[in-house]
């Protein structure tokens, strides 16, 4: 198996990080190391990590958002295949296995992924389809991705750096490969709250215009629905 690192993106996640942590030890498939990036926490986020496991690397910078800490953590990884765990998520002990036999099986895919529950609602169950993907995101961040593939994210963007990601990887001819199993769950609703319905609106209007990607009257209503939520 490839060597696999863990890369955690941290900011002031004292309530939700050391169970967070503890369900990537206890995967069936070790990670072979664990990055945690203490994205100018102020809640003692850093000494928490260190405090859970010393195999823990732990690194601190300014608040400069989760993609600049996730581009930080894979600078300081070595691992052939990258996972980005979020602080708030508890992993199924078997989602780095089920997630590594994919790629495994599918050696044309740049990067696995597989659904999830949040807010009481499951998500990302679906097939890849690289069209269904330009019209409406529903793969998570959290997903295995090959190193050599792996473009990085865009700290510039606000919202919608997974969905920016897999159009990049996309527009480059990758493509992934989906496990249809419920392999975590976000504990709060942290990185995926509500920000208003113009903010997601503006998002959208920015990522596919970098893309090349019209508007959708889709995007109109779900920016309504979010607005009105």
């Amino acid at each position: 198996m490839a060597r696999l690192s863990v890369i955690v993106p941290a900011h002031d996640a004292a309530a939700t990080l050391r169970a967070c942590l503890e369900s990537v030890l206890a995967q069936t498939l070790p990670a072979d190391e664990i990055i945690v990036v203490d994205d100018g926490s102020t809640d003692g986020t850093a000494g928490i990590a260190r405090s859970v496991d010393p195999r823990i690397v732990v690194c601190t910078q300014r608040h400069g958002g989760a993609a600049a800490a996730r581009n930080e953590g894979v600078r300081m990884s070595s691992g052939e295949l990258l996972f980005f765990c979020d602080a708030d998520l508890l992993l199924d002990p078997r989602l780095l296995e089920k997630l590594g036999a994919a790629l495994a099986g599918h050696p044309e895919a740049s990067f696995a992924y597989c659904g999830f529950r949040w807010g009481g609602k499951t998500f990302g169950m679906r097939a890849f389809d690289a069209e269904a993907v330009k019209r409406n995101n529903y793969i998570s961040t959290m997903s295995l991705i090959r190193r050599g593939d792996f473009p990085g994210f865009d700290p510039s963007l606000e919202r919608f750096q997974d969905w920016d990601l897999w159009l990049t990887m996309i527009a480059r001819g990758k493509k992934g490969v989906g496990v249809p199993e419920v392999l975590f769950t976000v504990q709060t609703r942290g990185s995926m709250s509500h920000r208003g319905g113009l903010s997601r609106l503006r998002a959208t209007r920015i990522i596919r215009k970098k893309h090349g990607l019209r508007m959708r009257f889709a995007d109109y209503l779900v920016a309504l629905k979010e607005a009105l939520s």
